[in-house]
């Protein structure tokens, strides 16, 4: 399999970088890193809890993994155990998304969109509308009234304080 970049490995002082990475990865690995800061030991039982609690606030694609893991209340398949066992013992959450992948390899398909981590004027003008958009979804808001890139831009900079914890959103046009 491709390797991942985790988002703790990307350089902070790149300006302007896009990155994707497999849902299960990045979830797993917040999962994991609640888990080890909550508890000093867990068991498969307390890691399905938090599973479950994690998935309840899950958005997006990361929700659509709790649905293929069996972790929502509608799913027709549970195979949780594949990730809690595991997980309890400490398995590095690349090879527990690699066993999932044998067993439904729609997990492994399941990408985030790309993040923008530069939410400066001049970079969110490099832009396509559509990638504009996404942010917007990514951060469960619409703009109905935008017509052109600048609107995007703009609603995109206003909101961003609220979704982001990165300081570079001042406008630098």
């Amino acid at each position: 399999s491709k390797p991942t970049l985790a988002p703790s490995t990307i350089a902070q002082e790149d300006r302007f970088f896009i990155f994707s990475i497999l849902v299960c990865n990045g979830f797993l690995e917040k999962l994991y890193q609640t888990l080890k800061t909550k508890y000093k030991d867990f068991t498969p039982a307390t890691v399905e809890n938090e599973l479950n609690i994690a998935c309840r606030v899950a958005r997006g694609k990361e929700s659509r993994l709790c649905y293929y893991l069996g972790a929502t209340s509608d799913a027709a398949t549970k195979i949780t155990s594949e990730v809690t066992r595991p997980l309890s013992y400490h398995v590095p959450v690349h090879k527990i998304c690699e066993k999932l992948q044998k067993k439904d390899s729609q997990i492994c398909e399941l990408r985030y969109e790309k993040q923008v981590l530069d939410l400066s004027s001049s970079s969110l003008i490099k832009l396509k509308v559509v990638e504009l958009k996404n942010i917007l979804q990514s951060w469960g808001e619409m703009c109905r009234a935008c017509f052109e890139k600048t609107d995007y831009v703009n609603v995109i900079q206003e909101l961003a304080p609220k979704y982001t914890s990165h300081k570079r959103y001042s406008s630098d046009l």
